[in-house]
C-alpha cells in the first residue's frame, strides 16, 4: 500500500480528499499546516506528498524548499494542489522541483492519473 503525506490547512478539503485516496487504496497521512508536513515526511518517508500552498506556519514553497534541502526528502514525487494556478506560479513551482500541479477544485480522475503517472516514475 502507497502513503500520501497530504498537507492542507482547509477541513473539507482535507477531509474530502482524503476520503477519496483511502477509497483507492492509499494510506494517507494528513498535516494542518507546512510546519507539521515537514516534520511529517522525514518521520514517514511518504510515497507522495500532496501540498497546498498558502497556508499558515509554512506555505507550499516553504514545504518544498525543506524538502529538497533534506537528502531523505528530496526524491518523493511532491505535487502542488492550489486554487491559484497562474503559469507564474506553475513555473515557479516546477522550477523549484515539484512534480506537478493539481488546480483546486479538481476531478478525482485528474488527481488519480496524476498519482499513478508520478508513482510509476
Amino acid at each position: 500500500m502507497k502513503t500520501i503525506l497530504l498537507i492542507e490547512d482547509n477541513n473539507d478539503i482535507r477531509e474530502n480528499t482524503c476520503e477519496l485516496l483511502e477509497l483507492e487504496g492509499y494510506k494517507v497521512i494528513l498535516a494542518l499546516n507546512g510546519k507539521t508536513g515537514l516534520i511529517l515526511a522525514t518521520e514517514h518517508s511518504p510515497d507522495l506528498i500532496l501540498c497546498d500552498i498558502m497556508m499558515p506556519e509554512a506555505n507550499g514553497y516553504e514545504v518544498l524548499s525543506g524538502l529538497q534541502a533534506n537528502e531523505a526528502t528530496r526524491a518523493i514525487p511532491f505535487i502542488f494542489l492550489t486554487a491559484s494556478a497562474e503559469k507564474k506560479e506553475v513555473a515557479a513551482g516546477l522550477e523549484m522541483g515539484a512534480s506537478g500541479y493539481i488546480r483546486k477544485p479538481f476531478e478525482p480522475e485528474e488527481l488519480f492519473e496524476t498519482i499513478v503517472r508520478l508513482l510509476k516514475a
